[in-house]
């Protein structure tokens, strides 16, 4: 089996690479499972201070991947979840770097992470609602990042915003020209790198308390919901549809 997801360690920075060009980074099983082992050693190896997340391709992550879950999302969402977790939970510091579009369930790797750079010409869109489900488990760590009418907007209605527009909401923390994104991203990781491992740590578990405890007390809630969703009738038909298109 191919693996879709790439690990690399060098100069204390564990590069976490998501490669599966076939489906534009969906959130397949194996990716999904892959991506969490990943950030697993990562965060368990005593030289590595800072984690990146990147694409190896155009599109950073086009959300669930609808071949999968139009046959049905049984575990599935748990295992959303549980990497959600695990980048929330991480001790490591987790730095997105936004190359290209993000849909739907990508982006809830965009708010768990602690920090993101977007090149501008970035889109991002939650779609859920045109296929008959709802953003239930991503809400996890984006509700807790945007305002409270940025979320209405963006989840309700299905449009494809900016990347500007996206750090105005509060959800995205830095915007730059698409020739400065890994540039921008090494600037940042080289200034992370500069903190101990233990002042990353105590940091990084003061700043996101709350939003690991919503994870905890809601996880188990959203990951039904969403399975619910997804194995209905009204989602099954519009998912066919849409892979049909």
């Amino acid at each position: 089996m191919t693996e879709l997801v790439h690990l690399s360690v060098e100069d204390a920075v564990a590069t976490i690479t998501l490669d599966s060009p076939h489906n534009r980074n969906a959130l397949s099983r194996q990716l999904v499972t892959e991506l969490t082992a990943h950030l697993e050693t990562a965060d368990a190896d005593p030289d590595v201070l800072v984690i990146r997340l990147r694409s190896a391709h155009r599109v950073f992550c086009a959300g669930a991947d609808l071949s999968e879950a139009s046959k049905g999302q049984t575990g599935a969402t748990a295992a959303l979840v549980a990497m959600l977790r695990r980048i929330v939970a991480a001790d490591t510091p987790v730095v997105v770097e936004l190359a290209g579009p993000v849909v739907a369930g990508g982006l809830g790797i965009v708010g768990a992470a602690d920090i993101v750079i977007a090149a501008d010409d970035v889109t991002v869109q939650l779609t859920e609602v045109r296929l008959g489900l709802a953003p239930a488990v991503i809400s996890l760590t984006l509700l807790p990042r945007l305002t409270s009418r940025a979320a209405s907007e963006l989840f309700l209605s299905g449009h494809r915003i900016t990347a500007a527009e996206a750090a105005a909401a509060g959800f995205i923390s830095r915007v730059v020209a698409p020739e400065d994104v890994s540039a921008e991203v090494d600037s940042v990781v080289a200034d992370l790198a500069r903190g101990t491992s233990q002042g990353l740590r105590e940091t990084k578990r003061l700043l996101n308390k709350d939003l690991l405890a919503r994870i905890d007390a809601q996880g188990g809630e959203m990951a039904q919901l969403s399975e619910r969703l997804f194995n209905s009738d009204e989602a099954r038909t519009a998912m066919q549809a849409f892979l049909k298109r």
